[in-house]
């Protein structure tokens, strides 16, 4: 479902009951695109987020963690000037669009009292935030700028006058229309379908429009006592739903009967969208903060890739080498056979039984020089051999490394990209953009801890740094290691020497979880203790080796793994 204006009203009235009369403590900005208002209100501190996100559009109460940038954008900045310390008068929903103002209250340098309104706009990729001074009506800032060549109707830039977005006046608000009207309306219509109560009703995302269709067409002699009773569900009866249909969830402000039976209730508007957001948004984030480390170790792996290749095939070059030996040694025995100046001679090969073999030849070479061009060649590719050897064994240790760096990407939360990027920085893969005094020192990062079902308490590196720090410093000898069998992942350590199957089969659901093959089924993890795992001189970060390892294969279980976490 999307965020339409039903659910923007039902997530309205869930935020005054929460938020109303707080005052705005804390207000950071994580990302581009979303803000985190934090308000204290009735003794406890409440974060909204605010999204302006093309996709993820939204509005709610969240628990989760963010890290903010060491330097905060100028519109945060710009709300931390008018905002911070103010007070939450009124939060209003425009009509049943979703367009959202939230009021603050709060006494300037003068000691004037300001009124600022908040405007959140969640119109897919015209979605934005805009502050704006009550009394004048001029923008203070947002968090999208927008000039008069990109939209004719209105500017969203610092001074101009804050215009609302165009609205359909031919659409009516569903809460407020006119019961006469609404019965003409809803008597009269030749198909009443979605679509129909879309075009005539504003704020109707097509989820809601479908299931207000079919409850209507379910009940045709009592349509307008159908209306009325599923408005007041929303308004007084809210029941928070997650409902899976056709492969695809869908979040609804109450439970919607066209969706069928398979879903999950929560106990408020903002558990649902953290539930249903929290991991598709986060691989956004994760996209949008690493996109570039993305593109760069992903060039990186493809040309070792390359690389790889091509001294395989200068390796099978050298198996050449002895024929070039062969043929500078039937030059020397048959030397006086060869004409000065011939392209190519034929001479008995008795390294095969006599037979006939045909040698070509430079034309500007004696036969004797001819015959030491075969020395030399056979020569340097005996000699390359080990040399390619060597680099083709060292190429392939650093594509597993960035693999390895790719999985954790891909695996990573917000939060690691930060340490993923340091780790990079380390190992010259990427140039630090700031004058190394200029750099600020990140606090070191630790492993994430789960819980076993009895008790026992389980580690897990999210990157290489915390991989080698885990398994050769934190860990004791004793302690049970797990990885996926020959997989780029994460280290997993069980804190006990004697762990019960059960706990085996926790860790290594993790292990294969914090895997590449985190999808797959039959996930091969090897576990062992930790005396038997060592780190060769020289190698990549996150690399190991091992020995005396038993295997377990699971099918890695997203539902168990947060259950574990602590």
């Amino acid at each position: 479902m999307s965020f339409d204006g039903v659910f923007t009203r039902a997530m309205t009235a869930e935020l005054n009951n929460k938020l109303l009369n707080g005052r705005l403590s804390k207000i950071h900005q994580p990302y581009d695109n979303e803000i985190i208002l934090v308000i204290r209100n009735q003794g406890k501190n409440h974060k909204l987020l605010l999204s302006a996100h093309p996709t993820y559009a939204r509005m709610q109460l969240t628990s989760v963690d963010y890290q903010n940038p060491p330097i905060a954008p100028n519109f945060c900045m710009m709300l931390r000037k008018y905002l911070e310390g103010a007070i939450l008068q009124k939060i209003e929903q425009v009509d049943n669009d979703r367009i959202i103002h939230f009021a603050f209250s709060k006494r300037n340098e003068l000691g004037d009292l300001e009124n600022i309104v908040l405007v959140v706009e969640l119109m897919g990729r015209h979605s934005t935030i805009v502050l704006v001074n009550h009394e004048s009506k001029k923008i203070l800032d947002c968090i999208k700028h927008v000039g008069p060549s990109q939209n004719t109707y209105r500017t969203l830039l610092p001074g101009a006058s804050y215009v609302n977005p165009p609205l359909n006046d031919s659409q009516l608000n569903p809460f407020s229309v006119n019961q006469t009207r609404l019965f003409d309306l809803l008597a009269t219509a030749d198909d009443l379908t979605g679509k129909f109560l879309q075009q005539h009703f504003q704020g109707l995302g097509f989820d809601t429009a479908t299931e207000l269709a079919t409850r209507l067409s379910a009940q045709p002699t009592e349509r307008m006592k159908t209306w009325y009773g599923f408005w007041e569900a929303i308004d007084n009866t809210p029941e928070p739903s997650l409902s899976l249909y056709q492969g695809k969830e869908y979040f609804t402000p109450i439970a919607y009967d066209y969706l069928g039976n398979e879903r999950q209730s929560f106990p408020t508007l903002s558990e649902l969208l953290e539930a249903y957001y929290l991991g598709k948004a986060e691989r956004e984030r994760v996209k949008q903060q690493a996109g570039e480390l993305i593109r760069k170790i992903d060039n990186e792996y493809k040309k070792t890739i390359a690389k790889i290749k091509k001294l395989e095939k200068a390796l099978g070059d050298t198996e050449n080498a002895e024929e070039f030996r062969q043929k500078g040694e039937l030059l020397t025995t048959f030397l006086h056979q060869v004409e000065r100046g011939a392209k190519k001679v034929t001479l008995e090969n008795y390294y095969d039984e006599n037979a006939p073999i045909t040698i070509n030849l430079r034309e500007d070479l004696s036969p004797a020089q001819n015959a030491q061009k075969f020395f030399q060649k056979y020569a340097k590719l005996k000699n390359g051999v080990k040399i390619i050897a060597a680099q083709i064994e060292s190429a392939k240790k650093e594509a597993a490394y960035l693999e390895s760096v790719l999985a954790q990407l891909e695996i990573a939360t917000p939060m690691d990209i930060d340490v993923i990027r340091e780790e990079l920085i380390e190992g010259k893969y990427i140039r630090l953009k700031q004058k190394a005094g200029q750099r600020k020192k990140l606090p070191k990062s630790k492993p994430e801890k789960y819980q076993a079902s009895d008790g026992t308490l389980i580690l897990v590196g999210k990157n290489n740094l915390q991989n080698d720090q885990l398994t050769l410093k934190t860990a004791n000898k004793n302690d049970i290691w797990l990885h996926a069998k020959d997989i780029p992942g994460s280290h997993v350590i069980i804190q006990d020497s004697q762990p019960s199957e059960t706990t085996i089969a926790e860790a290594a659901n993790i292990a294969g979880y914090f895997s590449k093959f985190r999808l797959s089924s039959s996930v091969p993890i090897d576990y062992v203790a930790v005396r038997h795992v060592k780190k060769p001189n020289g190698a990549k970060p996150g690399y190991v080796i091992y020995e005396n390892q038993q295997t377990i294969y699971v099918t890695p279980d997203k539902e168990l793994v947060q259950r574990l976490k602590l």
